[in-house]
């Protein structure tokens, strides 16, 4: 099989880090995530670690050219051979513009999966999640969803309109739309 760049967008709660574990189980592929690589350097006690912790505390995307750096540094030093799934990233215009033209460059395929999922179903999970594990007060969710809807929605509307995107309904159980995802991608 011909290696694979997958990248999943979509809100915040709908089932990105999940399903990107499902589709790593299934298929050995690499798990790349912002969200993971964000905080890990927000645990750090640097300035820059501090500046990410305080604005990822209050709901905010990190910096377009932070996350392109991540990506970039990781793209770059990929194997022609190697399939990565990305969990987070292109949540921004210019994100979403360099990682097309980078991937582009190097003549690597990719695609885009969304999963739908209404905001209430969004609050209704992170309300669940929190239950759990104690994250995300409601202003941080309402803060991210509003970033979402400002940064994220243009983005998923312009990969549409090329019919780069593949839409899949997140609102189901996380084994029917694992189902779906390996359907779109003809595993």
């Amino acid at each position: 099989m011909e290696p694979r760049t997958i990248l999943f967008i979509g809100k915040p709660g709908c089932g990105k880090g999940d399903q990107t574990k499902l589709l790593s189980e299934k298929t050995g592929w690499k798990i790349l995530s912002s969200g993971d690589n964000f905080r890990s350097i927000a645990t750090e006690d640097t300035p820059v670690g501090r500046k990410l912790k305080s604005e990822m505390n209050s709901g905010l995307l990190a910096p377009d050219w932070f996350a392109i750096y991540l990506f970039l540094k990781t793209i770059f030093a990929l194997s022609e051979n190697d399939s990565v799934i990305f969990d987070g990233f292109a949540r921004k215009m210019q994100e979403a513009l360099i990682v097309a033209e980078s991937l582009a460059w190097i003549n690597r395929p990719f695609h885009i999966l969304h999963l739908k999922v209404s905001d209430e179903e969004i609050k209704n999970r992170i309300a669940l999640r929190k239950e759990i594990q104690g994250r995300a007060d409601d202003s941080a969710v309402d803060a991210r969803l509003k970033e979402y809807r400002e940064f994220t929605e243009p983005v998923i509307e312009m990969f549409r309109n090329k019919g780069m995107l593949i839409e899949i309904n997140g609102e189901q159980s996380r084994e029917a739309v694992a189902e779906d995802i390996a359907k779109a991608l003809a595993l």
